[in-house]
């Protein structure tokens, strides 16, 4: 017969089992919790999670899966808790966009117009001081083309050299809704060397100039530019494209005239290099008294008002020398007719006369944008008749800004120039 299990056990075999069993418990659960060496964390086993970055990042602009976003879009975006922020954008094919972070660290925006119709994905890598990175990302698709698009053109070319009262102009093909004028008004930059403190100024809806508090320093280089490429601006209009312009400032000459003394005073970079007697308009069609800039050159002109003032008070005359003022038809110009009055008697129809010999003189020391000011007529110059962004004060100029004036810690102060219409009024002599 056969035995039963507990037949083949000898006594106190049991116990011994039970406590082996006992035994391999303890040290299953030993090997799990500790390592052979003080009891440390075993690393095989896994050990405890790494703690989650101390910065964060989150991207609110494009959301993810964006459609027909603005080919002008940048990257807007929050940090916490981050010591240093990159972003990166890149097309479908990885290629990377070039691009600038804002200085409040807040946004990112592209050197350039992103292509069309076109899928990115931007990544913001925000870092805190644990050294452990956090990333947002987002990926969106442009716009298709626009059909209605805004021409944006500059009245200045690449290289070319101005006098120290030239305003940048940019003109816009059609007007700007005030609504959207901040929006254009962040995609201008001006960047000069040396730096300069300076605020653009939207003198009418399709028109915005920048001056620089004072007179440009002589010899300063300025680049301004638009990043208009595909930016909405209004009524379902698009910016056609960016736009850049270099240009360099010349030396510093300063016209001033005083109907008291009948004189004009030339200054260049602060030493007065010529006195120079004129004669200014009659009291029936006064000089206007106000800071101007030269806004033409015309070696040989002729100066026609018969149109405007009929046969008996019109006149057509040959001009030298002649250097526009005014919309109005103020010039300097030479008037061999009045050398017999100039500098005793105002005879002109309201602008500057000059003998011929001052009036070459004039013509090939001064360049487009050297500031004139005449003192003491009886009439005050209009703004906007000619560029006048100089007979405002700073503080007048600033109100025409659509974004706030915030003087900046280190001051910093943008294609052909075509579509630059210039008016053609009728011309005094």
């Amino acid at each position: 017969m056969r035995a039963s299990q507990d037949q083949l056990i000898r006594p106190g075999t049991r116990r011994r089992v039970f406590a082996a069993g006992l035994l391999a418990v303890a040290l299953a659960f030993t090997s799990a919790c500790t390592d052979g060496d003080g009891g440390k964390p075993s690393s095989w086993h896994g050990g405890g999670e790494s703690p989650a970055p101390k910065a964060a990042a989150t991207i609110s602009e494009p959301a993810t899966d964006a459609k027909d976003v603005p080919a002008s879009t940048g990257i807007t975006f929050t940090t916490k808790d981050a010591v240093k922020t990159t972003v990166e954008l890149k097309d479908a094919a990885g290629k990377a966009v070039e691009g600038t972070l804002a200085a409040d660290g807040k946004s990112w925006l592209p050197a350039g117009a992103l292509a069309y119709g076109t899928s990115y994905t931007a990544t913001v890598t925000a870092t805190g001081d644990d050294d452990r990175p956090a990333t947002a990302t987002s990926t969106f698709t442009t716009m298709a083309k626009p059909g209605n698009q805004v021409r944006v053109s500059s009245f200045l070319g690449d290289n070319q050299v101005v006098g120290v009262g030239m305003p940048l102009i940019v003109k816009f093909s059609r007007a700007i809704p005030e609504d959207y004028r901040d929006d254009v008004q962040r995609r201008m930059t001006v960047t000069s060397t040396p730096a300069q403190e300076g605020i653009w100024h939207w003198v009418s809806p399709t028109e915005i100039r920048y001056r620089p508090k004072e007179f440009w320093k002589a010899d300063s280089k300025v680049s301004y530019r638009v990043q208009a490429g595909g930016l909405p601006m209004g009524e379902g209009w698009y910016g056609r494209a960016d736009l850049a312009v270099d240009i360099k400032i010349g030396a510093s000459l300063v016209m001033t005239v005083d109907n008291k003394t009948k004189r004009m005073t030339v200054t260049r970079n602060g030493s007065v290099v010529k006195t120079i007697p004129v004669s200014l308009g009659k009291k029936s069609t006064p000089s206007s008294s106000g800071t101007m800039v030269v806004i033409e050159k015309l070696r040989k002109t002729v100066f026609d008002t018969m149109e405007e003032l009929g046969p008996e008070e019109g006149y057509r005359t040959k001009i030298d020398f002649a250097q526009r003022l005014t919309w109005g038809g103020e010039f300097i110009h030479a008037a061999p007719w009045s050398e017999g009055q100039q500098g005793s008697v105002n005879v002109s129809h309201g602008c500057v006369n000059v003998s011929m010999a001052n009036g070459d003189w004039l013509f090939k020391n001064t360049q487009i944008g050297d500031p004139i000011t005449v003192k003491g007529t009886e009439r005050k110059l209009q703004n906007g008749n000619g560029w006048t962004d100089w007979n405002m004060s700073w503080d007048e100029y600033v109100k025409g800004s659509a974004l706030p004036y915030e003087p900046p810690a280190d001051p910093d102060a943008t294609p052909t120039p075509d579509g630059a219409a210039t008016p053609t009024p009728t011309p005094t002599a």
